[in-house]
């Protein structure tokens, strides 16, 4: 597309743009969007990958948007909470319900 436009770019120098300006445009992007709704519930799905059984825990709010999601190949209170925290952590904020008390549906 570079060389369409008579830049003559090497695959290099593309690389080394994305990993300076990469992280910015991704923060500019999540500052965009809409904060999550209030509650956070977890969805538990049992998947099936080359024969194997593996949980897959998703967040989402009450709007229905997937906030998150881990894929475990056991399922455990402790996996739950991890997927909680590490979203509490990346979207900076907390839910109305306490830790404790998240619906599983």
């Amino acid at each position: 597309m570079l060389l369409q436009r008579g830049i003559d770019a090497s695959y290099e120098t593309v690389r080394r743009c994305v990993i300076k300006f990469g992280p910015r445009i991704a923060r500019k992007l999540r500052r965009r969007q809409d904060r999550p709704g209030d509650v956070w519930p977890l969805d538990e799905l049992v998947v099936r990958i080359s024969g194997r059984k593996f949980w897959l825990w998703r967040a989402v709010d009450q709007h229905g948007v997937v906030l998150d999601e881990i894929l475990q190949p056991k399922r455990n209170k402790r996996a739950a909470k991890r997927l909680m925290r590490r979203l509490i952590k990346r979207l900076g904020c907390l839910t109305s319900a306490p830790m404790g008390q998240f619906r599983l549906i």
